[in-house]
Parts: C-alpha cells; sequence; structure tokens
C-alpha cells in the first residue's frame, strides 16, 4: 500500500506542477498514471486474500455522475461527442483516483503521513509563486509562454487556479496548529507551512479566493467559539493572519499587483460573469432533463450570448450552473446527493473524533472542502484536475473513518504519548 500512497501523491504533484493539468499530455498523464495504479492495487487484492475493498458513501453519487455522462456519450444526447468523451476520460480516472485513496487511506498514521505530504507541497508550491511573482517576466516557469494570456501565480496560468489549490491545503496546517495538536519541536515548522500559504493566496490578488478564505477562518472560529475553552484558541488564528499579513506588507503588495496591471484587462468583468450565469441557466432551462452533454457549455453558450466582447466562453464561471447546464436535473441530482453526503458524514464524523487529532485532522478537510465549494460559485476550480483531484481528497478526509493501529498494548501506549501531530 506504501506504493500506491507514494503514487497518489506523486500524481497530485505532478498535477499541481503541469499546470494544474489542464493541457492535454498531462491528462494523459494523469489518466495513465491513475490506471497504472489501479491495476496495481488490482493485482494485490486479487493474490493477497485477507485484502478488503473499503467502500465510501462519496462514490455511489460521483459514481452516478459518471453514468449520466455516459449515457450522453452513448446515447448521442449530447452536442459534441467528442468533448463529452474527454470528459468522460477525466470523470472516470477522478473516480478511480478516490477510489484508490479510499483504499489507501485508512489508520490516522498513514493520514498523519499525508497531512505532512501536503503541508510541504503548499509550502513549496506558495514560495515558488511568490518568487516567481516577484520576478515575473511574461513567462510561466520563467519561460515558458502565454499562448492565451492569463494572470498567473505560481504553476498556473489563472491566479484564482493557485488561490484554489491554497484554500484546499492550507487547513491542514492551520486546523491542527490553532487546536493545539503539534508537537512543541514541531510549531516553528508548521507554522511557517501555515503562514506562507496564506500569504501566498493573498498575493494572488484573487478576490474570489480571499473571499473562501475569510469563509474558511469565520468557519473556524465558529467551532472554536461554540466549544468551551477552545475560544482562547482564536488568538492562534489571529497570530497565523497577522503573519502572513506582514509577509504580505513587507513583500510590498502594491509594487507586486502594478506588475500586473498590464493584464487586469484578461480579467473577466463582473458583468461578463453575471451574463455567463444567465446564459448557463438558459441553457438549463432549454436542457432541463440530461443537459447539454459534458464538456460542451463552450460550443452551445454562443446562442445564449448576451454580453460579447469578442472572448470565447469555455466555462461559465459557477461551477453549479456550468453543471445543470451540462448534465440537467439528472446530473444536478447527483451532485447535490454528494454534497448532502460529504456534509451529513463529515460532521458525523468529526463528533465522534471531537477536537482529538483524528477529529481535527478531519475538521481540516471539512474547512478545506467548505471554502473550495464556495469558491466554485464564481470560478471554475471544478474544471481544474490537480484541484478536483485534491478536493476529492480532502472529503475523503473529512468522511473517512479512521482506525487506529492494532490494538497492542504497546502500541496503545505509543499512542497516549503521541496524541500530538
Amino acid at each position: 500500500m506504501k506504493f500506491l500512497r507514494l503514487g497518489i501523491c506523486a500524481l497530485i504533484s505532478f498535477a499541481v506542477a503541469a499546470h494544474g493539468g489542464v493541457e492535454d499530455w498531462a491528462r494523459a498523464i494523469l489518466e495513465a498514471g491513475v490506471a497504472l495504479l489501479f491495476l496495481v492495487w488490482a493485482l494485490r487484492f486479487y493474490f493477497n486474500e485477507k485484502e478488503q475493498a473499503v467502500f465510501s458513501p462519496l462514490l455511489p453519487p460521483l459514481a452516478l455522475f459518471f453514468l449520466v455522462g455516459l449515457g450522453q456519450w452513448f446515447l448521442r444526447a449530447t452536442a459534441s461527442s467528442y468533448s463529452t468523451r474527454i470528459e468522460l476520460l477525466l470523470l472516470l480516472a477522478s473516480l478511480i483516483f478516490l477510489f484508490l485513496c479510499v483504499q489507501v487511506f485508512r489508520t490516522l498514521p498513514e493520514w498523519r503521513g499525508f497531512v505532512w505530504f501536503g503541508m510541504g507541497l503548499g509550502f513549496v508550491v506558495s514560495v515558488f509563486g511568490i518568487l516567481q511573482h516577484l520576478t515575473f517576466n511574461g513567462k510561466l516557469y520563467w519561460f515558458r509562454e502565454l499562448r492565451y494570456g492569463g494572470i498567473p501565480f505560481g504553476p498556473f496560468v489563472n491566479r484564482n487556479h493557485f488561490a484554489g489549490l491554497m484554500e484546499l491545503i492550507l487547513p491542514l496546517a492551520l486546523v491542527p496548529l490553532v487546536l493545539g495538536k503539534v508537537r512543541r519541536e514541531r510549531l516553528a515548522v508548521v507554522a511557517l507551512f501555515a503562514v506562507m500559504p496564506v500569504a501566498a493566496l493573498f498575493l494572488s490578488a484573487s478576490r474570489g479566493g480571499i473571499v473562501s478564505f475569510c469563509v474558511q477562518v469565520a468557519f473556524l472560529i465558529y467551532l472554536l467559539l461554540r466549544r468551551r475553552g477552545l475560544g482562547k484558541n482564536v488568538l492562534g488564528v489571529a497570530a497565523v493572519l497577522l503573519a502572513a499579513l506582514m509577509i504580505v506588507t513587507w513583500l510590498g503588495v502594491g509594487q507586486i499587483l502594478q506588475r500586473f496591471s498590464s493584464l487586469h484587462s484578461l480579467e473577466v468583468t463582473e458583468g461578463k460573469r453575471a451574463a455567463m450565469r444567465r446564459g448557463a441557466w438558459r441553457i438549463f432551462l432549454d436542457h432541463p432533463l440530461a443537459g447539454t452533454g459534458l464538456g460542451t457549455l463552450q460550443i452551445v453558450y454562443p446562442p445564449y450570448e448576451t454580453l460579447y466582447d469578442g472572448k470565447i466562453v469555455n466555462h461559465a464561471h459557477n461551477d453549479y450552473l456550468e453543471a445543470l447546464a451540462e448534465t440537467g436535473f439528472l446530473g444536478g441530482l447527483c451532485c447535490a446527493w454528494f454534497l448532502v453526503v460529504l456534509l451529513l458524514k463529515s460532521f458525523s464524523r468529526f463528533r465522534q473524533n471531537d477536537f482529538s487529532l483524528a477529529g481535527a485532522l478531519q475538521l481540516s478537510g471539512i474547512v478545506a472542502c467548505a471554502g473550495f465549494l464556495v469558491h466554485a460559485l464564481v470560478d471554475f476550480n471544478f474544471h481544474i484536475p490537480s484541484n478536483l483531484w485534491l478536493f476529492f481528497f480532502m472529503a475523503h478526509l473529512a468522511t473517512a473513518d479512521m482506525q487506529q493501529l492494532p490494538s497492542a498494548p504497546a502500541a496503545h501506549r505509543r499512542h497516549r504519548h503521541s496524541a500530538k501531530s
């Protein structure tokens, strides 16, 4: 299982580094990689009689959503069979990815290993993003031309997608730190892992990202204030925010944003966003049952355009309306089922574990998903493979039944003395 865990982390790292995995070559590598990992798991499952598959309530709604898209393609009930087939391949890879995560991340020690990986990834990407932002020469990684324009940050062409990644990663360090679940000798490292992504998020100047992060902080503070004795931990949240803002001020946010003033014309205006939302809603009203087909918004949108600016609309900048437009009521029902399961199951698990280490990790998943889902109201992060897969990972973290180590006396003693991450 260790090989599979390393493979999953490698795929996530590659997707982030490859500009979110949005290009065809990156998608092909991700899909082939997850297929290879699934083959390894299947062989292990077949030849190991003790191996048992684990079920997650998140899998059925996602599988049914895939079947809706498959039905569109098979019955030719789509505006573009090719576009729907491409999206189906990614959706199938995402389903397999979530399935593998459920199989190989079960125990608390395994989850602690992922948390350290996530914190390290967030720190490296945020530092890289800040450095590239400060020395920006108009190219990604200082050598890749922005062929289609954009306002980049770090490895992402769109700063809003960088913000989406940070929303998913930063709670892994922030929540355990605030709840006091970090050993004293690791406080400085974890604090750094929490501060840098927050600072990078603010420096990205993504309005949707900053609002979503504020929702995450407000939600966390609300939970802390509700629990007697944890109100003082709000000071920990304030300390992290203050440190992040000091870094932003020290770097000179005004000069940094001025570097990108020439690119601001590429940003989608509020009027355009509103027009896209109206257009997506009208598409849904015209195709209410099964939509126009996965991945077809760009093709069917032009007749619904009400604010033409000469730019191609490939996404509605609202993932919920886009899902309704492309998959109709059937797809929307699957999405609602997934979100209800995520909400109910995650809070049920959190109440079981309370504010223990397992509870803190699961609260990290809840906070991450909450911010990401808020951001989906004004952007299309669900169409960025790296962010989509990491969201599924965090959703599994929020809803997982974290098992302890085998109940040997020595193991129990070790767990009592390692109650902190």
